[in-house]
């Protein structure tokens, strides 16, 4: 029912998406969505039709190849300060939590599910997170969202943008990393690990953030 939408060829493709492993590196190959003409929330049968996404995207493509292979199809938000979310696609095995992401920065990506709570897998994204001003930027995190709530608006197959999904996110409650006492005391990321972070990005134009937080949330 839920996949009623999508070609053949794009039911097949989910199939060979067995596991996490092979849906994160599916979501790696795809090219990077630099929005040459303005903030974008496509679906994930949009995504496949053009061949490129960004973090928002990479994230709804993941949900909805999860949730062809029995998992529900969830998203957490990652929350940052003096710089733009990033949004995980996240799954359990065995009662720890792993994610699948698209990022232009090479440490924001996939996780093993290892983690056993949410907060311990949004803390492994933390010494990774950073603006290129070399400050770690990473300050809370969601709660799951389930995307069943929004199947009312065809999230995984509209042929139209589906902001509906980071507004939402954009105004659930997020959970603080850190205590303020601890903000003011950070260190500025190494030399090596922010070139380590870098190693395969996709230059993106410098402007204004404009559509709102929804559409930082797509970014990273």
């Amino acid at each position: 029912m839920y996949f009623d939408g999508f070609t053949p060829s794009q039911k097949a493709l989910f199939k060979k998406l067995k596991t996490p492993e092979r849906i994160q590196q599916f979501v790696e190959e795809l090219d990077y969505n630099l929005e040459p003409d303005g903030p974008t929330c496509r679906s994930p049968k949009r995504v496949l039709e053009l061949g490129e996404a960004h973090c928002m995207e990479g994230a709804l493509l993941a949900a909805a190849a999860l949730r062809w292979h029995g998992h529900p199809p969830l998203l957490v938000d990652l929350e940052a300060v003096r710089d733009d979310d990033h949004v995980l696609a996240v799954f359990r095995f065995n009662g720890h939590w792993g994610a699948i992401a698209k990022s232009n920065y090479s440490g924001l990506r996939f996780r093993e599910p290892v983690y056993r709570t949410l907060r311990e897998l949004a803390m492994s994204y933390f010494e990774h997170y950073f603006n290129l001003a070399g400050e770690k930027t990473l300050r809370r995190y969601s709660r799951p969202v389930n995307l069943k709530r929004f199947d009312s608006v065809g999230w995984m197959t509209s042929p139209d943008d589906v902001w509906e999904i980071p507004n939402y996110l954009c105004e659930i409650r997020h959970i603080p990393l850190l205590a303020p006492a601890m903000e003011g005391k950070l260190t500025r990321v190494d030399a090596r690990l922010m070139a380590a972070g870098k190693v395969g990005m996709v230059q993106k134009v410098v402007g204004a953030r404009s559509r709102a937080r929804a559409a930082s949330k797509a970014r990273r």
